[in-house]
């Protein structure tokens, strides 16, 4: 019976092997190989292809370099400020959404989320020109009598980290809402009717209920936004160009530089990516763990 049985095994796991096989090698080519290449890269200096072995020299480098601690500095001040926001945010507009009683529901919700599968380049231009100094934004803020003169959105350091924070806020609340929309609608409807019995408010039952029952959702979206935020590239390369004076600049954007503006240092290049994920890892670590998952 095992000599039968053997052959018949061997033959399922030859089928399964026959479906996962290409997308396995593509994955390693595509993204483990590559990984393992820049880490490699970020040990050696040089340009082109003229690279020789540093040693630790480029992760020195990181605790010395003034543009690096700028651009971390105006990435943790986008992470900081905007993923609570866009959190909140996207709390507040699905559980609006979740209203039974609410008509045109599937019109609101397609409309928050269509930004987020806009161009991003696309988008980032038209923030761009809406922002800018005769743009609509300031046309609306000056006829509204709000302000009694143009904001200079694009080239004042602070109204410049503004206009990003608004960017990507715009772009990606839809993308949460959705997850937590989703959430929301899992939730058994009897919960909440005991509750109401129980004489719980809306509040209470948002906050003992609604949030309890959300937490790993809002772990989930909370850790790709902080992941996201990190990696945040297009919106300052095509809005602000890290400007004005570096200002806005963020590290995926020195990344950038340091390959293709400046003269092509990759080695260091692939270091700072590093200190990407490095950051990424520890974040993630100190989520799990305020959110008190035991799997983290």
């Amino acid at each position: 019976m095992k000599g039968s049985g053997s052959p018949m095994r061997l033959k399922a796991a030859a089928v399964g092997w026959s479906f996962v096989i290409l997308a396995v090698l593509m994955i390693v080519v595509f993204y483990f190989y590559p990984m393992i290449q820049a880490l490699m890269l970020s040990f050696q200096t040089g340009t082109g292809a003229n690279l020789s072995f540093n040693g630790m020299d480029n992760y020195k480098r990181l605790f010395t370099d003034s543009m690096f601690r700028t651009a971390v500095k105006n990435t943790f001040i986008y992470l900081i400020v905007q993923v609570p926001m866009m959190v909140l945010l996207a709390l507040f507009l699905s559980t609006l959404l979740n209203d039974r009683t609410l008509k045109w529901k599937g019109f609101f919700r397609t409309a928050i989320f269509l930004p987020c599968i806009t161009s991003l380049v696309a988008y980032s231009v038209i923030f761009k020109y809406l922002f800018a100094g005769d743009g609509l934004v300031n046309s609306l803020l000056l006829n509204l009598h709000l302000v009694s003169e143009p904001i200079q959105w694009i080239t004042h350091p602070f109204w410049a980290k503004i206009t990003i924070i608004i960017a990507i806020t715009w772009r990606w609340t839809g993308y949460n809402m959705i997850f937590y929309l989703s959430g929301m609608q899992n939730i058994d409807p009897a919960i909440y009717e005991a509750a109401k019995i129980d004489g719980a408010s809306s509040g209470r039952q948002f906050f003992g209920i609604t949030i309890p029952m959300l937490k790993p959702i809002i772990l989930f979206t909370s850790i790709t936004s902080t992941i996201g935020t990190l990696q945040l590239f297009d919106e300052v390369m095509n809005i602000t160009r890290g400007g004005p004076g570096n200002a806005t600049a963020s590290i995926s954007q020195y990344i950038y530089d340091l390959s293709f503006k400046y003269s092509s240092d990759f080695g260091y290049a692939a270091t700072v990516s590093y200190s990407i994920v490095i950051m990424i890892v520890v974040l993630s670590i100190i989520q799990f763990k305020v959110a008190g998952d035991r799997n983290g």
